[in-house]
């Protein structure tokens, strides 16, 4: 029997669990969970079946919740106060209000306002932060540590914020191998688990025109990095970069721009096919009109030749559709034949169950959705 599948969806107001049978065709709704707070991102461990969330923002603090049990239960890591707990340290009526007084000082307070990514790297769990900043667990999120070395590059002084500030996050590993990508300082890459890193934007294709970011030498990509996704069998990376797509057959040491042939050179996520190393999905954006579907119509486009040639895929999805779907908020299930998952900021989840061929809505109403992952059980 083919393995049940749980969409985890990060929102404005607490995580969501989308629950279905290999099938794939009906799917059962719970949650908020994790005490409405914010979830930029999620990730689970299929072995186990437990669910960590990224959780929190200014006014809650920055935590992460875990669940063994499917979310019937929950407790709570805190790695930063909010300005809940300010309030609630200066105000007595506040207090009697609320019925309870500030949480204790978390190891982090002041040093960090959102954790936008978290994922499970061999026996690490690690999370992306804003400020940009990469944090470790050993002991499955009880206890957290900053990665110093990242925090230390002789380049951080020079980070600029991108729009939604300075921000870690993607994060991808293989062993001892580490790549983040960082809004908007680029991508770095560590070979020794974080102790040592090195910054990866140089582009191996010149353009003919001089680049609008770089100028005339164009000899680096937009450090402004969206989302990075690693191709099936690990060989190839994928970018979503503000300035275009990218393709790195070098562990991100150089990047070719795979743009050409798509509507826009602007988007949030890319997400790969689990099985196919040459396959890849990107859902461009206008990138001065709204940042919503150009002309109005949904449309993931596919590659299947590591970004040498796109197809729009429109069956099922929207017309006036003028939603943005944010850079963590598309996912690859691993079954025979591929579920794509995306989720949007107006509360909808669309999954396609055949390689992106056609689409349905199995998720509508919800609040704006920033992050969606899939996890396999057996």
């Amino acid at each position: 029997m083919a393995e049940s599948v749980t969409v985890l969806i990060g929102t404005s107001k607490g995580l969501f669990l989308l629950d279905s049978d290999g099938a794939r065709r009906d799917w059962t709704l719970s949650g908020p969970f994790c005490d409405g707070w914010p979830v930029n991102h999620a990730t689970g461990d299929p072995a186990t079946g437990r669910i960590w969330a990224a959780a929190g923002g200014e006014w809650q603090g920055v935590g992460v919740f875990r669940s063994d049990d499917h979310g019937a239960n929950w407790t709570k890591s805190q790695l930063s106060n909010g300005k809940l707990d300010e309030y609630l340290a200066a105000d007595e009526n506040f207090r009697k209000m609320l019925g309870r007084g500030p949480d204790p000082d978390a190891p982090f307070k002041g040093q960090l306002d959102a954790l936008w990514v978290i994922t499970r790297l061999g026996d690490t769990l690690y999370a992306g932060a804003r400020p940009a900043a990469l944090y470790a667990s050993h002991d499955d999120g009880d206890t957290w540590e900053r990665v110093d070395g990242l925090s230390n590059h002789p380049s951080a002084e020079g980070w600029e914020p991108g729009g939604a500030g300075l921000v870690l996050h993607t994060l991808l590993g293989d062993g001892d191998k580490l790549i983040v990508a960082i809004s908007a300082a680029g991508v770095f890459a560590s070979e020794d688990r974080g102790k040592t890193w090195e910054r990866r934007n140089r582009r191996t294709n010149q353009a003919t025109t001089p680049d609008p970011v770089t100028g005339e030498c164009g000899q680096e990509i937009g450090f402004c990095v969206h989302n990075i996704a690693r191709g099936a069998g690990g060989g190839t990376l994928f970018m979503q970069n503000h300035q275009g797509v990218f393709r790195s057959r070098d562990e991100g040491r150089s990047w070719d721009d795979i743009s050409e042939g798509l509507p826009s050179t602007f988007g949030f996520p890319v997400a790969a096919h689990p099985t196919d190393p040459d396959t890849l999905y990107v859902l461009p954006l206008s990138e001065w009109g709204g940042r919503t579907p150009l002309e109005g119509k949904a449309t993931v486009w596919r590659s299947t030749n590591a970004g040498e040639a796109w197809q729009p895929l429109r069956d099922g999805l929207p017309d006036n559709a003028f939603f943005t779907v944010l850079r963590q908020a598309m996912a690859t299930d691993r079954a025979p034949k591929a579920g794509i998952y995306f989720g949007t900021n107006s509360g909808s989840v669309f999954a396609s169950t055949d390689d992106g061929e056609s689409w349905t809505e199995i998720a509508r109403h919800l609040p704006t959705i920033l992050g969606v992952e899939v996890m396999h059980r057996p």
